[in-house]
């Protein structure tokens, strides 16, 4: 039996990249899939596929930046499907930008309203109803979450905070039946890229990452549902990001040099 056959899973960030990557990975198992991102048209567009491969789905348009969205996304799900069982909190944005050439603050502000409290919010007013369910979160995060990354001042202080709530919220929901599985991807071929400002908000339009040389989102996508299935505490994808976290600790320049070193390679 399919794990998440008939359960009703909410993906946050389904329009593109690791979110419809992973929509469609599920879909193969039957699931009521509830699809949120802002571009309702994408959102349809993949909510065909994955009818075609067997999920029942919901297209919601929600900007995660905005908790009464948040709070109409979850409330139209359970409308519908009369319950919840999984939530994904996979929507983000990124930014490319040495901090010192910075123009714009409020870009800070809205990757922290994004990828922070865009996850946040979703959970607050999912978290009753997954408690009935005995249920399951799953916060799509980063590397960046667990270290620094030159270039990414603002994105990674976004996915450290991000990693902190969840690894809280985790503690708290011990006794409730309900998990929490944190995931950190390495550079994944994903949309985030082409659409992240630069120091003046302005979209930077080449990105200096290898696209070809990095982890595809259907592969992302596989290891996410895997570690979903074993409601795994975390997923570090990468042997690097695993072997990082124990360097930290005892070499931790060596680690900043890495990162330093991946970003000017772009893999």
């Amino acid at each position: 039996m399919a794990v998440y056959a008939g359960k009703v899973v909410v993906v946050t960030g389904a329009s593109q990249g690791i979110g419809r990557a992973l929509c469609l990975e599920l879909a193969a198992q039957r699931p009521r899939l509830v699809l949120a991102a802002r571009d309702g048209a994408s959102l349809e567009a993949v909510a065909g596929e994955c009818r075609a491969r067997g999920a029942e789905t919901q297209v919601v348009p929600t900007d995660v930046g905005e908790e009464a969205s948040c709070r109409a996304l979850v409330e139209r799900a359970v409308e519908r499907f009369s319950g919840l069982d999984v939530l994904v909190n996979n929507a983000g944005m990124g930014m490319l930008a040495r901090f010192a050439d910075v123009t714009d603050l409020s870009l800070y502000e809205r990757l922290m309203r994004v990828n922070y409290l865009g996850s946040v919010y979703p959970t607050f007013y999912a978290l009753p109803h997954l408690e009935r369910s005995r249920g399951q979160i799953v916060a799509v995060s980063s590397l960046a979450g667990l270290n620094g990354v030159p270039l990414r001042t603002a994105y990674a202080a976004t996915k450290h905070a991000q990693i902190g709530f969840f690894d809280s919220l985790r503690i708290e929901l011990r006794d409730a039946g309900v998990s929490v599985t944190v995931i950190a991807p390495y550079f994944v071929q994903s949309e985030i890229r082409k659409r992240s400002p630069g120091p003046d908000g302005r979209t930077v339009l080449a990105s200096p990452v290898k696209e070809a040389e990095i982890m595809s989102a259907e592969e992302c996508a596989r290891l996410i549902v895997r570690a979903m299935e074993r409601r795994q505490r975390m997923l570090v994808m990468t042997a690097r990001g695993r072997l990082g976290r124990w360097a930290k600790l005892i070499a931790p320049g060596l680690v900043d040099r890495l990162a330093a070193e991946a970003v000017r390679k772009g893999k």
